[in-house]
């Protein structure tokens, strides 16, 4: 019997390439194809020679990797190759900002041209038709592969967007707003408009950002800018460019929930627009108490309730923009319209009870409009103006005050 052999085993023979011919030639051609596809781009590719040394060095990187990697496709059939790697992975992530997705298939596309020029010399006789199926095979994984780099920079870019523009939203909400939010506004797109306003409601289920692309398409319809959210169960929208923020709330309506949606008021600058976040959110927290509000509502349409609901703020811009108004304009003023109020709005009953014309109530109630901005013959207005009296009157009955 043979003695077994302490030799060890020997690996297979690598596989016979099926047109060894051809591939000798395209890998001695390589540098060439390179070159060749450079010079095309200069010649045809204005926006090439356009760009910086850098990034055209870059590119020309990119193509030779593309040619090598063409190569290779050929060289292994059979084996799957990741070309994104391959040859993107060449060039700086950076350069997918340098240059757009329309120019990066010109480059593929002169690359390709020029491959497929030199098939008929490249090819050993009788293999034209292998090589040219072959490139058309490489440029369908190629062409993949551009939209699969753009794609994941573009999905990165917008995952980094929405974490930065959740930041700013939440530092208005929360009053922490500061020059860095301004810096992190301004990267998204925010150019610092003269009227800013907050408009807060229910968030609808589902996708967050389906949500949040929807109430974006209402603000270019709109023409105005928004730095816009979904936090917990609120959809958050800061809105710029409008002066007029009930407007700016019926323009973006349509992606809220049912219930109540309170636009804040309007403040100069994304600094200030903490104040109108925290006016829109005690808006909404106590809109429920007037089942007869419109929808949207401003949220200085709720000072009465905000203030039952212990708003510090409606408080005092009630005091101070209804109650100390009238005491600065007079005694008669403030005792008209109390008796008034207390005679259920009878012109004749606050006329006896003051023992004056009836017409001398008239004119005192028309004075407490001009000073107020608030009509005491409505009755929403006269609830606020009651509500503003009583506050007052605590204010100045309290020895803190």
């Amino acid at each position: 019997m043979p003695e077994p052999s302490n030799e060890p085993p020997q690996p297979p023979a690598p596989p016979v390439h099926p047109h060894p011919a051809t591939l000798r030639r395209l890998e001695r051609s390589s540098g060439r194809l390179a070159a060749d596809a450079i010079a095309r781009m200069d010649a045809t590719l204005p926006w090439y020679r356009a760009m910086p040394p850098e990034n055209r060095s870059w590119i020309g990187l990119v193509a030779q990797a593309g040619i090598a990697a063409f190569t290779e496709w050929f060289r292994h059939p059979e084996t799957p190759q990741a070309i994104s790697t391959d040859v993107f992975g060449t060039a700086p992530r950076e350069l997918t900002r340098a240059i757009t997705l329309r120019q990066t298939v010109e480059m593929v596309r002169t690359s390709i041209e020029v491959m497929e020029a030199a098939v008929h010399e490249i090819a050993a006789p009788g293999d034209e038709s292998v090589l040219r199926e072959a490139l058309l095979v490489y440029a369908r994984e190629i062409a993949f592969a551009t939209a699969q780099v753009y794609a994941q920079a573009a999905e990165a870019r917008g995952a980094w967007d929405a974490r930065l523009e959740s930041l700013v939203v939440n530092a208005v909400l929360s009053g922490e707003a500061d020059e860095g939010t301004i810096s992190r506004a301004a990267a998204l797109g925010w150019n610092s408009p003269d009227h800013v306003c907050v408009v807060l409601g229910t968030a609808p289920d589902g996708d967050s950002e389906l949500t949040v692309e929807a109430i974006r398409r209402a603000s270019r319809h709109a023409k105005v800018q928004v730095l816009t959210g979904v936090l917990g169960n609120r959809l958050v929208v800061i809105a710029g460019g409008s002066d007029n923020p009930l407007q700016v709330a019926k323009a973006l309506i349509g992606p809220y929930a049912a219930g109540a949606v309170v636009a804040g008021p309007v403040v100069p600058d994304l600094l200030a627009a903490t104040k109108s976040a925290q006016a829109a959110a005690a808006g909404l927290k106590a809109c429920f108490a007037w089942q007869d509000a419109p929808r949207p509502v401003l949220a200085d349409d709720l000072l009465p309730e905000r203030a039952i609901a212990s708003d510090p703020a409606a408080r005092e811009q009630l005091v101070e923009e209804i109650y100390r108004p009238l005491e600065e304009a007079g005694s008669a003023l403030l005792e008209t319209l109390s008796v008034y109020l207390e005679q259920a709005s009878s012109l004749e009953g606050a006329a006896r009870m003051l023992f004056v014309h009836p017409n001398t109530v008239r004119y005192r109630l028309r004075r407490v409009t001009d000073v107020t901005g608030w009509s005491p013959s409505d009755v929403r207005s006269a609830f606020t103006l009651r509500i503003a009296l009583i506050l007052g009157r605590l204010a100045d009955g309290d020895p803190r005050s």
